[in-house]
This record gives C-alpha cells, structure tokens and sequence, in this order.
C-alpha cells in the first residue's frame, strides 16, 4: 500500500504554483460544467421568455451552449499573444476568472433569450483570458524533461472539475427550493446552481492571486516574434508542426464531440435509458482522468511523437465502432477506448509544442491547440445534429475520416522534440 501511495505520490510532483493552478482550473471547471446541465433546464422552465428570434426552443440551447465554445476559441489567439507581449501570465489568468464569476453571478438576474446569449458569449470571453495564458505558465514552469508530466497533472485535475460539475448540478436543481436560516429567506434550485458556479470561479480567482507568480523569463522575453507560420519553414515537411498538431487537434475534439447531442438517436438505436447515457458519456472523461498524468510522464522518457501518433490511429476505430456498436455495455467501452485515444493525443501534443514554442511565445503557440480543440468541441455537436438525419452511422463515419486525416498528418508532418528518448517496452520483453 505505501509503495502505491508513492507511486501516485511520484506521478502528482509537480511545480507548487503547477499544482495550484490545475486546483484552480478544476475550481472554476466545476462551476462551468454546472451550466452545461442547468442552462438548457433554465431555458426550459418557466422564468425565461422573450424574443427566441424565430428558433425553436431547441435550436436556442444548442446556440446558447455554442456560443460560448464560438467566442472562446476565437478570442484565445488574441489573449494568447497578448499575454505573451505584456509577459503578465496571472493578470490575464485573473480578468478570465474575475470576468466568470461575474457573468455566473448575472444569471440570477436573466430571464429573457437575449439576456442568455449576451451572458454566454462574455462567459467566452472570459475563458479565452484563462486558457492561453494557465497553459503558457504551465509550459514555462515546466523543463523539456518534465512538460508532459505538468500538462497531464494541469489537465488531469481541469477534467475532476469539469466531469464532476453535470453529476451535482441537476441534483442541486432538483432539490430545491433551499430555505436560509435567515430571515426565512429560499432559495431556487437554479438560484443555488448560479451561486456554486459564481463561488467555485471566487476560489479560483482568490488560489490564482495568492499561489501564482508569473516566471522571470515570461516577463523577460515578452514581445518576441509570435507568428504563426503555416507551411514549415525549416523545409523539411511540408506543414509547421505546431499548425500541424492544431489541425489534428480540431479533427481530435470534432470526432469526440459528435457524441453529445444525439442522445435521444443513441438511446432508441440502442434501446437504453438515460442513465446509460449518461455512463457512455461520462466514459470518456473518466479514461481521461485516469491517464492524462501517467501518459504525459510516459512521453517525457518515451517521446511525444509515439503517443501522438498511437492515439490518432486509436481514434479512428473507436470514433467509427460507435455507428456499429449494438448494445450499451459495448457503446461504454467504445467510448472509454476513445477516452484513451484523447488522453494519448492531448498532454503530449501540448508538450511537444511547448517544446517548440520559444520563451515569450508559449500564450501564442499553445493556443493554436487549445483554440483548434475548443472549435472542435462546437462543431462536433453541429456535424452530428446535421448528419443523423442521414442515418445513425453517418456521424460517426464522418468523425472516423477526420481521425483518418488528422492521424496521416501527425505521422507524416510531425518529428520528435526529445533528444534522448527510452525504447518504449514491448509486452512480453524481459
């Protein structure tokens, strides 16, 4: 037992500032992740009215939760490179989180359609302050030899907080009205949700002010060139392999993506229940959880290159096997196996760009990934709406060609950052 203690132990050491920004992060997920269960239940209740612009009811909350995947990773470019200008990693961290808390807040007081998209679209904005700039600190606290160590820890602890939010949050709808010991004062299940999600962004924002300082050399080497080249200027493939990994990046998140909005398709294909759905969905980010840390110290010692590669072609069948699957228990595992494709594919390909990217320049370059990711997850959830109407399989085929593709690139665009890698152990080998 002390031996497993310290190997769990060995794979969490991280940088203390790391450690408390990935608690950050996961803060300010949970709250986030609330809103993905309660807007559509807000939406549907009785508080919100107005104008719906001619859209269905329906068609509002897939516009509403796009919005804020739209205006996030477009916006991630621009605080990328400015944070890398002004060399001010933590402020930007800071108005992102500040700038959550507040629209999280606003919600207790919108009840219209439009008061809803104007909210979710700040809240996009908001997050494209957090992300570029955590995952450039993270980049710069960390060394070639440890990187895909400190991305997996960062993202591990981002997804406990992201994954965990839905499962409490219809629950803490359902319960209420909550009565106040106050003045005999309660409190809406909805009301509830906006508080916990304004005062997880609260914690984040008051973790981020104490534990996190901004390294020297980001203040040192602000403003450096920040382009981002599209064709490698080397010469020696004919792609940049950090515009490369963003492109596999989008067709990573588009295939994992398709899942999320036909459930009703995948319940009657499979003839199950909502509660099965909500495993199949949660398979994912639980394999993610799992392996995001243990496989980003793997390719400190094995290489990014292997992982990136193994996971993309990973993709592909689990993306496709999930038109074909024919029950519930084998959608599970298709969707737990897909989980581990993403976890092989992300820490590491966030390491072998911040293996790239020169000092100054993380905010800019790694957000060519998280903003490329973060359009996946929107248009994922368009292409499968669109596309089952075609037949149930349609989708997924759809998201398996992307896998293809992205998975031909890294292979033939990408090379190993590491120059001293280990032989990855072969099952069976002494």
């Amino acid at each position: 037992m002390r031996s497993l203690v310290r190997l769990v132990a060995a794979q969490f050491a991280v940088d203390r500032r790391v450690l408390a920004l990935a608690f950050a992060r996961m803060a300010d997920g949970i709250g986030n992740s609330f809103l993905v269960i309660v807007i559509p239940l807000y939406i549907g209740s009785d508080i919100v009215g107005g104008t719906t612009f001619g859209l269905s009811e329906s068609m509002i909350i897939g516009v509403i939760l796009s919005l804020f995947g739209f205006f996030n990773s477009s916006f991630q470019p621009l605080t990328g490179r400015l944070s890398d200008q002004t060399g001010a990693r933590k402020r930007f961290v800071l108005i992102g989180l500040a700038g959550l808390a507040t629209t999280n807040a606003v919600y207790l007081f919108a009840e219209t359609y439009v008061s809803l998209v104007v909210i979710r679209a700040l809240q996009g904005v908001s997050v494209a302050f957090i992300i570029p700039a955590s995952v450039a600190l993270v980049n710069e606290l960390a060394t070639t030899q440890d990187r895909g160590g400190n991305m997996g820890v960062y993202n591990t602890f981002r997804l406990v907080g992201f994954g965990s939010g839905p499962v409490v949050a219809a629950a803490v709808v359902n319960a209420g009205p909550y009565g106040l010991p106050i003045g005999g004062l309660t409190v809406s299940g909805f009301d509830a949700a906006f508080y916990i999600a304004t005062i997880t962004a609260v914690i984040s924002f008051l973790l981020v002010t104490v534990l996190i300082t901004d390294p020297q050399t980001t203040r040192a080497n602000a403003g450096a060139d920040l382009s981002i080249p599209i064709r490698d200027q080397s010469g020696r493939h004919l792609l940049d392999p950090i515009f490369t990994l963003g492109v596999a990046s989008l067709f990573m998140a588009t295939s994992i993506a398709l899942f999320a909005t036909i459930q009703i398709q995948v319940n009657e294909h499979l003839q199950q229940g909502e509660v099965w759905f909500g495993f199949q969905f949660a398979a994912f980010i639980i394999a993610q959880v799992l392996l995001q840390t243990p496989i980003g110290r793997a390719c400190d010692r094995y290489g990014r290159r292997p992982f990136i590669v193994v996971g993309m072609l990973l993709l592909i069948p689990t993306t496709l096997s999930q038109g074909y699957v024919p029950t519930s228990e084998t959608m599970f595992l298709a969707r737990l196996l897909q989980g581990v494709a993403g976890a092989m594919v992300f820490a590491p390909s966030l390491a072998l760009a911040g293996d790239l990217a020169g000092e100054g320049e993380s905010g800019s370059k790694l957000s060519v990934l998280t903003m490329a990711f973060g359009f996946g997850i929107a248009i994922g959830p368009l292409s499968s709406g669109a596309l089952v109407g075609f037949g149930f399989k349609v989708p997924f085929i759809f998201g398996a060609v992307l896998a293809t593709l992205g998975a031909i690139l890294v292979y033939t665009q990408i090379e190993e950052t590491l120059e001293h890698t280990q032989p990855v152990p072969v099952v069976g080998d002494d």
